[in-house]
């Protein structure tokens, strides 16, 4: 299992185990993190599973591709380390995830 940390706005934390080969976004709403809301479950179809990658594993997680970078447009307060916790593969090299979730969702 990945540990995966999701900061909530108001700094609660919570940690994850998380399957490999699962998404960010699954192991979310299975443990029901507040904030992730993934209307479309995970069809990279919405933008309500946004989130932000700790800086220090955005090179890990990668840049979104060209459909996830559309989706994107419709999140709210989008910044450079934002991505949809759907697009994001759990792998053992992302042991130690930490995403932020925003204030609001899209």
């Amino acid at each position: 299992m990945t540990k995966i940390t999701f900061l909530s706005p108001d700094g609660t934390r919570y940690d994850v185990d998380a399957p490999n080969g699962s998404t960010a976004m699954e192991n979310a709403i299975k443990n029901d993190v507040p904030g992730i809301e993934a209307e479309c479950g995970g069809a990279c179809a919405c933008a309500t599973c946004h989130v932000y990658v700790d800086d220090a594993w955005t090179q890990k997680t990668g840049e979104p591709e060209a459909m996830e970078e559309d989706m994107l447009d419709f999140a709210y307060d989008v910044r450079p380390n934002s991505r949809l916790s759907c697009q994001i593969k759990i792998c053992d090299e992302l042991d130690g995830l930490v995403l932020t979730v925003p204030e609001r969702q899209a």
